[in-house]
């Protein structure tokens, strides 16, 4: 397989997200009461707005990732992440979202999830409803049997950057953390027994936003599932929920800002590095 260039990095951010459900108007349902989307529905599938984050909620099989899509900070990257994909002997599939212009990029990795990068539809909906709880679409986290696979596609392919690894007491990768931006990471994927979508995740502000979504939650009768805590990985505050279908969905808080010429760490696969704070699910 030919290289692609390794010094090419993108600049991105993820933008929306879609994720299937057996039942998307329940699903759909609680995202408006408790997150705040504003859902229109075309046929069975509904898109949602809220502020600084976007959510489309497809028929299909609970808790599986449809696709992700990241926006480019320049247009011009799309032309060179053609190249890169091309030169890695990748084809292109045809773009899945409506909310991205038509020379969105397409690509599936190697355990078929769908990514899609590009420029953000002219007339797109959005919404900046102040008296919403601030909660920016950050980052997403999959599960795959070959963490090392995927992280390495990540980032000879699709141009990401490496920002720390979680290793084991034999050296295998058990976690690596990625970004495509300033921030510690915009995806990340877990060694697991089975490939799947693990959590996507909300960035909010601090520590008393933080506080402020856990009495929302408590409002809305949602239980706190794990935290809050502090992750060793970027350093970030967090509190998971479950979603009506089960999905595991994260409110983060104070993400760590990283420099373009940032070391990797490397941390050890142990409860404290998930949680600085005490216990964690480690991923088998």
């Amino acid at each position: 397989m030919s290289e692609a260039d390794p010094n090419t990095r993108i600049s991105a951010h993820l933008h929306h997200l879609a994720i299937q459900s057996s039942d998307p108007a329940r699903l759909s349902a609680f995202y408006s009461r408790v997150l705040g989307f504003q859902f229109e529905r075309r046929r069975n599938t509904f898109i949602g707005v809220a502020r600084e984050r976007c959510l489309i909620i497809e028929p299909g099989q609970d808790r599986t990732l449809a696709f992700a899509a990241y926006e480019v900070a320049q247009p011009q990257q799309l032309s060179a992440m053609r190249t890169r994909l091309q030169l890695a002997g990748l084809s292109t599939a045809g773009s899945p979202t409506e909310i991205f212009e038509d020379d969105a990029v397409c690509v599936r990795d190697p355990d078929g999830n769908t990514l899609v990068f590009g420029t953000v539809r002219s007339g797109a909906k959005s919404v900046l409803d102040a008296d919403l709880l601030p909660a920016r679409l950050q980052h997403i986290v999959v599960a795959s049997r070959d963490c090392a696979r995927m992280a390495e596609f990540y980032q000879r392919v699709l141009g990401f950057v490496l920002s720390d690894n979680v290793v084991d007491d034999e050296g295998a990768v058990r976690t690596s953390f990625l970004r495509c931006g300033s921030e510690h990471h915009d995806f990340a994927v877990f060694q697991a027994t089975e490939n799947g979508l693990d959590h996507h995740c909300y960035e909010t502000t601090d520590w008393n936003v933080i506080r402020d979504w856990g009495d929302h939650f408590a409002r809305c009768g949602v239980p706190i599932r794990w935290g809050p805590g502090r992750h060793g990985p970027g350093n970030n505050l967090f509190l998971f929920v479950h979603d009506a279908d089960g999905n595991w969905v994260e409110l983060s808080a104070e993400l760590e800002r990283v420099s373009a010429d940032r070391i990797p760490g490397t941390w050890p696969h142990e409860q404290r590095t998930l949680n600085l704070w005490g216990q964690a699910p480690l991923r088998s």
